[in-house]
């Protein structure tokens, strides 16, 4: 007879959990702090992270990040805002973008349903269009979907850049000393 064994369920509440939610907090603080102080105009930003959200709305898994950062290289747009951008889709959200891209595609082409159980799938050529037929309508949603998502982060990130290092600013005048802000004070003039 075998025996069963309990496996025992997370606590919340141990210190193994409590580490890796601190870990993630950290890593998020990081990434949030770093986007911050990101060096540069605020439309180059916006044009990082519109070029790479659009790049990121695109089935090209590994090249995402890459595609991103050159689109943003030659729109001189920010390079680590781009590869940020590109986060949009990562294996949480692969499934449901590619099926909402796939779904605008439909509409836009006009096309109700691809008739896979009309395929004979022994068929080389009719393999090769019903699969031209779905990468196509996928690179439609993709294109329409990523075009109005970028114009949408590059204004979104055209207002929200500015009001977010104002908001760091006044954080830090807030937080250092009389005597430090008075130095830095004098320091600007010169």
């Amino acid at each position: 007879m075998q025996q069963l064994q309990l496996v025992e369920k997370p606590n919340p509440r141990s210190p193994r959990s409590k580490r890796s939610q601190s870990w993630w907090r950290r890593r998020w603080r990081y990434f949030y702090k770093r986007l911050l102080r990101l060096q540069g105009s605020p439309k180059a930003i916006a044009r990082g992270f519109a070029v790479g959200t659009f790049a990121g709305l695109f089935p090209l898994f590994g090249l995402q990040t890459v595609i991103g950062v050159l689109l943003a290289a030659f729109l001189r747009g920010n390079k680590f805002a781009a590869a940020a951008g590109t986060l949009i889709s990562n294996p949480l959200t692969y499934v449901p973008i590619y099926i909402f891209n796939f779904k605008v595609g439909q509409w836009l082409l006009g096309w109700e349903t691809i008739p896979v159980n009309q395929v004979d799938w022994q068929s080389f050529s009719e393999l090769m269009q019903f699969g031209s037929t779905f990468a196509w309508t996928l690179v439609v949603g993709c294109f329409v979907v990523g075009l109005t998502a970028a114009i949408s982060v590059y204004f979104l990130s055209l207002w929200l850049i500015p009001q977010l290092r104002s908001l760091r600013q006044s954080k830090r005048v807030h937080t250092t000393k009389p005597e430090q802000r008075r130095h830095q004070h004098r320091n600007r003039g010169s």
